[in-house]
């Protein structure tokens, strides 16, 4: 049996990883897998029940898992709680204690949602990259001071830094994501100005004899975002730091239309985890408009990464594809002429043609 930890967290999470796992059971049913779900609670739901965001349960069930499926956390109800036990705590100390070293951010322009980019379709049409984010190291972890006196003047500051083995992990990643799509690694970076890019560019051009199949190309990152707008479909894999990784891939995430179908998955030491990338929207919880498609596509990207089930991820990219080139829409990407569902309906259709 292959154990499956889900997180439903707040607001829409539960409805949206109910639809996954229906999914899933489905994929279940056609490839035999051996899935087996089991529920934990982490964000303000949690901390309504427990006082913290991340039970101590939770995060061992995780360990243990060959995979987590995540909802979404966080909502207006626990602003005003200490900083220290809001929801978003649950998903740094899950990035922490399961040792969730790289995010990886795809981002694919359907045809049938062309008209819902905000770039024109002859610039968008056919765009489907990947994003390899670094997740645990640079300017976000490194050493910092928000307040200090120097030379008679208030000041802060934050440290980048980056070693050689963390670099070689997050590109070696990258460079095999890589090989098994068109085989272009775009590396990120500001060498230019930063000695940490510098080592990062050096140590990325090292471990590009490793794979003499991947085409191996530079940019720095004003540039990069300049030519995500200009040209995306010039991009297969683009790999980079933390926060420029941070950065690009919101940027990426709008060229489809629409966050609601943008899935990620964070790879990591212990096991790995899927999450759509929109957040718990508490003002629509319960009542059936939410979008789940990201999160039945990160679903995929469970089976391809955890599971190493391909045929099966494909199965439910190509029932997401189908039911969008058959005119269904949710609420968020809805336009006149097409036929408007709702989540229960839309895992349905899914479902059905799988």
């Amino acid at each position: 049996m292959k154990k499956i930890i889900v997180i439903p967290g707040d607001g829409i999470g539960k409805e949206v990883t109910d639809s996954a796992v229906k999914v899933l059971k489905k994929i279940d049913e056609k490839f035999q897998i051996g899935l087996e779900f089991e529920y934990r609670d982490a964000g303000g739901t949690a901390y309504d029940k427990f006082g913290e965001p991340l039970p101590a349960e939770t995060l061992d069930a995780c360990k243990k898992a060959d995979a987590v499926l995540f909802g979404a956390v966080g909502g207006k109800k626990w602003d005003n709680i200490d900083v220290d036990k809001r929801p978003e705590k649950a998903l740094f100390g899950l990035r922490k204690g399961l040792g969730l070293f790289a995010n990886l951010r795809p981002v694919k322009v359907y045809d049938a949602l062309i008209d819902g980019s905000p770039l024109k379709p002859e610039l968008v049409g056919g765009s489907d990259l990947l994003i390899v984010r670094e997740l645990v190291g640079g300017i976000y972890f490194g050493e910092r001071c928000e307040s200090e006196i120097y030379n008679g003047v208030e000041r802060a500051w934050d440290t980048e830094i980056y070693s050689v083995p963390e670099i070689e992990r997050i590109a070696k990643l990258a460079f095999e994501s890589a090989k098994i799509r068109r085989g272009k690694l775009t590396s990120v970076d500001k060498a230019n100005v930063l000695a940490s890019s510098r080592l990062w560019r050096r140590v990325v051009i090292e471990l590009a004899k490793n794979f003499p199949e991947v085409e191996l190309n530079h940019l720095y990152v004003d540039n990069a975002a300049m030519q995500l707008a200009l040209n995306p479909k010039q991009f297969d894999v683009i790999v980079t730091s933390n926060m420029f990784g941070d950065i690009l891939s919101d940027e990426a995430a709008v060229i489809g239309g629409s966050i609601g179908l943008m899935p990620s998955a964070s790879i990591g030491e212990l096991t790995s985890f899927y999450e759509p990338i929109h957040g718990s929207a508490p003002d629509i919880a319960g009542k059936n408009i939410a979008n789940s498609m990201g999160t039945i596509l990160s679903a995929a990207m469970l089976l391809r990464y955890s599971l190493n089930a391909e045929e099966a991820a494909k199965n439910i990219e190509s029932a997401v594809d189908k039911t969008l080139a058959d005119g269904y829409r949710t609420a968020d990407i809805y336009q006149d002429g097409f036929k408007k569902i709702g989540t229960d309906e839309a895992t349905e259709i899914i479902c059905d043609r799988i």
